[in-house]
């Protein structure tokens, strides 16, 4: 998000239902084409465009390209918690699509990371085995380590990245902080690499079998 763009510009950006649309479309992670964003936001390919400018003028969204095709996604970490934030007190519009809903709101992709229903179990469930500390905003401990490396994940690794190593991101369909940063990220990298679940095409949720559930809900 750029440092320039005055708050109160983001906040009318966000504050558009086409746009917020849009935004929720992408924060899945994956980058879409403005035609595809303009079915999300319910627009015309030439509105969709204008809207398109604006947000990436104000450093929300950036544009990929591949070719001769042009595809948008979410600039950083940083605007997808903004844009996770907003929708906690304003949960957009979005296309329903009957039974997915529910999906969603159990488990889904929030930029890299796993967010709704079960993405809190598992923080519930780290922060009762004194894994996670969040009495002043998220810090691994010393056992929260250890568990990781038992599972796989390499803490001292995302240590050395530049984001953060764990933050809260407050889950607009649950309405608590869910986990982000390297070890979020990393945690969905780790259910999916095992099998323990699998994205849904052309969507953010994500399929969690009963395996992947035990897991969540026992770190077992």
């Amino acid at each position: 998000m750029s440092e320039a763009t005055p708050l109160s510009r983001v906040a009318f950006l966000l504050g558009d239902a086409a746009r917020s649309r849009m935004l929720a479309a992408l924060m899945g992670g994956q980058a879409r084409t403005a035609t595809e964003l303009a079915l999300d936001g319910g627009v015309a390919p030439s509105t969709a465009s204008r809207h398109l400018t604006q947000l990436v003028e104000a450093g929300l969204l950036a544009v990929v390209r591949q070719g001769r095709h042009r595809y948008f996604r979410v600039a950083d970490a940083q605007v997808a918690a903004a844009v996770e934030a907003m929708m906690g007190l304003a949960p957009p519009q979005t296309r329903r699509v009957g039974p997915a809903d529910p999906g969603l709101r159990r488990a889904r992709v929030c930029y890299d990371h796993l967010a709704g229903e079960l993405a809190i179990r598992w923080r519930q469930q780290m922060e009762t085995r004194g894994y996670l500390l969040c009495s002043d905003g998220m810090v691994l401990s010393a056992s929260g380590v250890a568990w990781c490396a038992a599972i796989g994940i390499d803490v001292a690794a995302l240590r050395g990245s530049r984001r953060p190593l764990c933050r809260p991101c407050l889950d607009w369909s649950e309405r608590r902080d869910h986990v982000a940063g390297a070890l979020g990220s990393a945690l969905l990298a780790h259910l999916l690499g095992t099998g323990l679940a699998r994205r849904v095409p052309d969507s953010r949720a994500v399929q969690i079998g009963a395996r992947g559930e035990r897991f969540l809900s026992a770190l077992d």
